[in-house]
């Protein structure tokens, strides 16, 4: 156990908000599944940004081969067995809303470039470049970023990116930002990387119905997420690196998206007959009532 002392001297600390300097107060600890210390989380009391104060730096630890094997700080997820299995994992249902959402806000064809920053294993890659058509590209850093390369995941490294400045339509983060410790830098990347007019979509949790009790709130694993937004947060934060934000909310593609996270938290890894009879559109909404995930803006490159 940490120090009381040491607690309490921490949370007399003024320590400043990093998006938008606030002062902020210590609302919980949580203890680490991976690296077994106490991580303290701070809310802004003026954009409401939490965020893990003393956030792990070990991450070549901390996204190994045992992360990407759901054996790490997460277990319910198996990057390898979705990319040796895309025909029988349920991140295809995420794959497929996800193309039905940015369907819906601009067109999507042959010529469009994609980018998924934080691609993991590039299975949303691939799936865009084989049901699409487009010109998709991914970013990894981690342990799994060269054997995603060799399943044909076209690849940009960071040295890569400037070259790319101003080239794609689409920007993807698929539960990405809650990972960095510096989510305006990463905004501002991803802004630099769109097209005039581009679309930037990120999925992360939302925290505004945690509030009152973000330490028991299951998204919150602080040895890897370490960045909780509100939906106004994200907002705030989107505008900050200079997109012009809109709230599409609940549409065509959420359903499948809400139903490949309501069967990955049950356990569930692979496509089941029973799955094609269940009551999708019904529970999907009770899941977004609960956890409001399409509450979260998406950020429009100004032109």
């Amino acid at each position: 156990m940490a120090d009381p002392r040491a607690i309490l001297s921490r949370n007399t600390d003024t320590v400043h908000c990093p998006l938008c300097k606030s002062e902020t107060k210590i609302v919980g600890q949580k203890r680490g599944r991976l690296i077994p210390c106490d991580y303290m989380i701070r809310r802004c009391c003026s954009c409401r940004f939490a965020f893990v104060a003393n956030p792990s730096t070990d991450f070549e630890r901390i996204y190994d081969e045992a992360y990407y094997r759901g054996l790490g700080a997460d277990p319910r997820v198996d990057y390898l067995f979705e990319m040796e299995h895309p025909m029988l994992t349920i991140r295809q249902f995420e794959w497929e809303g996800i193309r039905d959402i940015i369907g819906r806000l601009l067109p999507l064809n042959s010529r469009t470039r994609w980018l998924d920053l934080g691609c993991g294993n590039g299975g949303l890659v691939r799936y865009c470049r084989d049901k699409i058509g487009c010109d998709a590209w991914g970013f990894e850093e981690g342990w799994i970023a060269e054997r995603a390369a060799q399943r044909g995941t076209p690849m940009l490294t960071r040295g890569q990116l400037a070259g790319h400045y101003g080239s794609f339509d689409v920007i993807t983060a698929i539960e990405v930002i809650e990972h960095t410790t510096t989510p305006l830098e990463f905004l501002a990347e991803a802004k630099r990387l769109l097209k005039p007019r581009g679309l930037f979509f990120l999925t992360t949790g939302n925290a505004a119905p945690f509030k009152r009790n973000i330490t028991g709130w299951s998204y919150v694993i602080p040895d890897i997420h370490v960045s909780f937004f509100e939906p106004l947060t994200l907002q705030r934060a989107l505008e900050q690196a200079g997109f012009h934000c809109e709230y599409p909310g609940f549409g065509p593609g959420w359903e499948k998206v809400l139903k490949f996270k309501l069967l990955k938290n049950l356990g569930f890894r692979q496509v089941a007959p029973w799955m094609r009879f269940m009551p999708w559109k019904i529970l999907s909404r009770l899941c977004d009532e609960r956890f409001k995930l399409t509450a979260h803006p998406v950020g429009w490159e100004k032109v």
